[in-house]
């Protein structure tokens, strides 16, 4: 009967453990106008990374500053790429040779060389305390 109710208890304590979930708000710099929607793919792993986002948020535009917010996310490493998709077209344009020309940035700024910044360069760690972050259009 103890075996029992020591079992009952360690379930209880590993379920909650895994239950823990953190909130990730992202403030975005620069944002030139209030022109269509601020574009955010987050990505959970570098396997993954400007692939397959493991979730993604479009909100409108705000000139300045435009916030964006993630919920319930499991502790671990992210990074995420975002574009201000300011003609509402839904996608990133690009000029002939494949460059952006729209606003755009990498958690942590990161930056690429002819590319996307690298994985590592971009990603940080979210704790379930949550986390705010910081970038800037450019």
């Amino acid at each position: 009967m103890q075996a029992a109710v020591r079992l009952a208890i360690l379930a209880f304590i590993c379920s909650a453990a895994q239950a823990r979930a953190a909130d990730l708000t992202i403030r975005i710099d620069n944002v030139e106008s209030n022109d269509g929607q601020v574009m955010v793919a987050l990505y959970s792993g570098a396997g993954d990374w400007m692939k397959r986002p493991l979730q993604t948020a479009a909100v409108e535009a705000v000139a300045g500053t435009t916030t964006v917010q993630f919920k319930d996310l499991a502790p671990g490493e992210y990074a995420f790429a975002v574009y201000h998709d300011a003609n509402g077209n839904g996608r990133m344009d690009r000029n002939r040779m494949g460059m952006p020309v729209e606003m755009s940035t990498f958690s942590n700024d990161a930056q690429g060389f002819m590319g996307p910044a690298p994985f590592e360069a971009a990603k940080f760690a979210l704790s379930d305390a949550g986390r705010s972050l910081t970038v800037n259009l450019r």
